[in-house]
């Protein structure tokens, strides 16, 4: 019997995490029981080494990808925010006041400051924020250039003095955006989110007044009045996004028109960093967007948090978070074949780090004093070693123990629930000592560069229409019966380029026989049917794909990211909310009738969301 899957928090925490996986039949990584790499997920609320990102195995998981910090550190985040105004225009990086980083920008913010003040207008306030710092701590906000003191690098702003009040009261929201993958990039948004109060009444004749300007739980749970009902707001600071969204329903507002402003601040800001985070299939990362909403209903970006605060500390906090994180790991696509690591790890002498970087003087390959490879393996591991350094640039990337992912596509009576289907229809199976070695989906090496002659027991394989492979050691008759039969039961398995990210660890799968007499070979009509197999499913519990959102978007991200046509594509499908689809339905018919595959998404925030195509078919 396959052992549980095992999880690894950092410093205890959080304690939703570690429930939810409880709950989920998983076990909690004891350092004093088990090996040290003998774990699948490891959690924690700061960044990891570069080593760790180096020395992952397959069926290991971390909560972080490298190299982030361009949006969650408040000063990084101002710089490329300025970089994108310059390259792209304002007009489209408008959703984020101008920060002055301090002391370097004092000269620039002085000229700011005295214009405004000279010409008359409305009062400008300012908001001062440490650039390092969390949970509200350091923040001030100030009218006049005098109280402006400070002892660390911050970030001034233009306060928006004219936020969105219920009841009088100061809100915002704290989106959950999951980054599923970099490279491609493929990012979901949480349908369940956190509406969080001040807890006085906004009052800009009380600046000082921390506990009416500022929405951080952190602070306003300590205050005089969050046990009080506060009229419409009630106990407590927090609504969770279902009874925001009853609210929006009682205002006359385009409700689909601020989701999408909303998503469209996600995805331009994703953009600032995306195409510098390293690639690393086996990370996921789950930011905290903070939108503020002014009285206009146009939503602003405040700022991105790293590891968004999980704690529990009423019941929105509970609804939301647990939900959130069950899905999270639904989204990263476990499978029970993933327990088999301790097995995996003893019988092999090879493992691959999975962290996809420039390293030239570092071979793919690291010898570990598990064990040595056995015979059978040593021609195709020589092989595909001097593979790897001519092709050294082209990153070529070879998983050697992975399990072969059937193309999967997303069942339609069921892609409103975001269920991933097993489509492949015939039934494989393997000899107990078959050794199936493959090249990852993720590599860049092409299938027909490997020597067929040096390699005969590979051609076959590599001859057949699916492009993942896997090595596979011994396992028992029962092993293998066990396997397909969860195969056919639970059909769950992933469509998402990024995943050897799935496919780098050991998944449920059905085996092909390599050996077998008849092999179809590659045909050029099914290459439409194999690039399915790159589009990440609709919806994953209440995450929704948000990224790439159409064929176009889809395409810029395949291979090195063309933020400009991202860009245009984003614009384009806002702009036309604004107004009508009527253009938008002619270009579709025109990527029908050029044979282009159907490419669908849900529109991100209504309670139901509905898909992009039927949304504007109906406008």
């Amino acid at each position: 019997m396959a052992a549980s899957l095992v999880f690894r928090l950092h410093d205890r925490g959080p304690e939703v995490v570690r429930e939810v996986l409880l709950e989920r039949g998983w076990e909690e990584y004891d350092q004093e029981k088990r090996k040290e790499e003998d774990w699948n997920l490891y959690w924690r609320g700061s960044a990891f080494r570069n080593s760790e990102y180096h020395n992952l195995l397959p069926w290991q998981r971390l909560n972080h990808h490298p190299k982030t910090v361009g949006i969650t550190r408040k000063d990084c985040l101002a710089r490329n925010l300025r970089r994108m105004r310059a390259t792209f225009g304002s007009a489209l990086y408008d959703f984020s006041p101008t920060a002055f980083i301090l002391p370097n920008d004092y000269t620039r913010f002085l000229s700011e400051y005295n214009k405004l003040r000279l010409s008359r207008g409305p009062s400008a306030y300012w908001i001062c924020k440490p650039v390092d710092l969390s949970r509200g701590r350091g923040i001030f906000i100030f009218e006049d250039i005098k109280d402006l003191v400070y002892d660390c690098s911050v970030i001034v702003q233009r306060y928006i003095s004219n936020p969105l009040l219920i009841s009088g009261y100061k809100l915002d929201l704290r989106i959950y955006a999951c980054v599923k993958s970099f490279h491609p990039l493929t990012v979901y948004v949480h349908q369940e989110g956190l509406v969080r109060f001040a807890t006085e009444k906004y009052n800009l004749s009380s600046l000082h007044n921390l506990y009416a300007h500022l929405t951080n739980t952190s602070i306003n749970k300590f205050g005089p009045f969050y046990k009080t009902e506060k009229e419409r707001v009630g106990q407590g600071c927090k609504w969770t996004m279902s009874k925001f969204r009853h609210f929006l329903h009682s205002q006359d507002i385009d409700e689909l028109l601020l989701w999408q402003r909303i998503n469209r601040i996600v995805t331009l800001t994703l953009l600032t960093i995306a195409p510098s985070v390293p690639s690393c299939p086996n990370c996921v990362e789950l930011f905290g967007f903070d939108i503020l909403i002014d009285v206009k209903f146009k939503p602003w970006l405040l700022e991105v948090n790293y590891s968004p605060a999980l704690t529990l500390d009423c019941q929105a906090d509970i609804t939301v978070k647990k939900g959130l994180i069950g899905d999270l790991i639904d989204l990263m696509n476990y499978t029970l074949i993933d327990s088999l690591r301790e097995k995996a790890y003893q019988r092999r002498g090879y493992t691959q780090p999975c962290f996809h970087a420039n390293h030239p003087s570092r071979s793919p390959f690291q010898k570990r004093r598990t064990g040595s490879p056995s015979p059978q393996t040593l021609p195709l591991i020589k092989t595909l070693e001097k593979m790897n350094q001519r092709q050294s640039r082209q990153h070529a990337f070879v998983a050697d123990y992975q399990r072969h992912l059937p193309p999967v596509d997303i069942d339609k009576t069921h892609a409103s629930r975001g269920r991933i289907v097993d489509t492949t229809a015939n039934k494989t199976r393997t000899d107990r000592k078959t050794l199936n070695l493959i090249l990852s989906p993720h590599s860049r090496t092409k299938v027909s560069v490997v020597n067929r002659q040096t390699c005969p027991a590979l051609a076959p394989w590599l001859a057949d229409n699916s492009p993942r492979v896997s090595e596979v050691t011994d396992h028992d008759a029962t092993e293998i019966e066990a396997e397909m039969e969860l195969a056919r039961e639970t059909d769950v398995s992933s469509s998402i380029r990024d995943i050897p990210h799935r496919g780098l660890g050991f998944r449920r799968s059905k085996l092909p026989n390599i050996y077998s007499g008849s092999h179809r070979p590659v045909k050029m009509e099914r290459t439409k049917a194999l690039n399915r197999q790159h589009i990440p499913p609709l919806r994953v519990g209440d995450f929704i794909r948000t990224f790439p959102f159409n064929t176009a978007t889809l395409r810029a991200s395949q291979h090195q990211l063309d933020v400009k046509i991202v860009i245009q594509e984003l614009h384009r499908v806002t702009a036309q909310l604004a107004t009508s689809g009527s253009k938008l339905r002619i270009e579709e018919e025109k990527v029908k009738k050029d044979g282009e595959e159907d490419f669908d998404s849900l529109l991100w925030g209504p309670k139901e969301p509905p898909l992009l195509s039927q949304f504007f078919k109906s406008t």
